[in-house]
């Protein structure tokens, strides 16, 4: 999506064309060779790569007509795809539910009712602790969510079914990375949530290069998408890794390695980033650019490997991130 020139029209002009940064001090402080280059999503006005979704999801079903005028809009999230259909539906005049688990993070939740949303908070699985969500979590949410999308006639904006999540990705982040670059990108690697980003950035950079390796990322202990035995679904890292062996968007699409990050890798990442980047993220933040540097200490030493920041910082003040 092109910024139009001048003055835009609403905030809605904004997403899109984030910045991408060479993360040349922490690769440098790190003692390996080669070069992170990380998109950082925050500039997006809900401060997340989600706000590109959001835009997506509705602009597509406003043109197939299965969104209706001032029908309500209605999702499940962690708070980041909430905050982008927040943003959106408030521009273009939906009455917009999300739908939570309490184990998001509260800031969340107090964002998306600042642009107008109904907020609807469910409790965790039996026996999860606090701030962190399982799939069993989501499960609960998701039964929720269909519950009151029947009730209230509402749009499900489904980010985990509809093409404009992936399509976002693929039409707008992973060209822009090879503009950005000029196509000079040997891999790329992406915390798995519902795996759009992955999916649409992979496609984009592929049918430029073949060449271009793309990895995903997960939790070490719930690493189910490389084949592994969970060990403990309740990680930290906040917005993905939810134990989802079948992923719609991952269906078919090559993926040519998997790697895994622990809770203190995540956190003490994205510790370094602020620290000796000035660059303040989130959880997946720090798992992505962990992973990155893993490839520079492994096969891809010396290489050029691109990863999204997803996220902001403000939206983890309240846990053991930032505490």
């Amino acid at each position: 999506m092109k910024h139009s020139q001048g003055i835009c029209k609403s905030i809605i002009e904004t997403i899109g064309q984030t910045p991408l940064v060479d993360l040349s001090r922490l690769v440098d402080n790190t003692g390996v060779k080669g070069r992170i280059l990380a998109k950082l999503e925050y500039f997006n006005p809900g401060y997340s790569k989600k706000d590109r979704i959001g835009l997506q999801m509705i602009e597509d079903a406003e043109k197939s007509g299965s969104l209706k005028p001032g029908q309500t809009v209605i999702e499940l999230t962690s708070g980041n795809t909430g905050t982008g259909l927040s943003i959106v539906c408030a521009i273009k005049g939906y009455p917009f539910v999300a739908v939570m688990s309490k184990g998001n993070t509260e800031e969340r939740a107090q964002m998306m009712r600042a642009f107008g949303a109904k907020v609807v908070l469910v409790d965790q699985a039996p026996g999860a602790p606090p701030g962190q969500v399982s799939g069993e979590s989501l499960e609960v949410v998701e039964k929720e969510t269909m519950r009151l999308t029947t009730q209230l006639n509402a749009f499900r904006a489904d980010q985990f079914v509809l093409d404009g999540n992936w399509r976002a990705h693929y039409l707008n982040t992973g060209k822009e990375i090879l503009e950005q670059t000029d196509g000079e990108v040997d891999a790329f690697c992406d915390f798995v949530g519902t795996g759009g980003s992955f999916a649409g950035v992979s496609k984009a950079l592929r049918e430029y290069d073949p060449k271009i390796q793309c990895y995903i990322v997960e939790p070490e202990t719930a690493a189910i998408l490389a084949g592994r035995k969970i060990n403990n679904p309740n990680h930290k890292i906040q917005g993905g890794g939810y134990s989802m062996a079948n992923l719609k968007y991952l269906k078919g699409v090559q993926i040519d390695g998997y790697l895994q990050i622990t809770n203190d890798e995540a956190i003490e990442t994205s510790r370094r980033l602020a620290q000796e980047e000035g660059i303040f993220t989130g959880f997946s933040s720090g798992a992505n650019v962990a992973a990155a540097l893993q490839l520079l200490k492994g096969d891809l030493q010396g290489k050029t490997i691109v990863v999204l920041l997803p996220d902001s910082g403000l939206k983890y003040l309240s846990t053991d991130l930032w505490k």
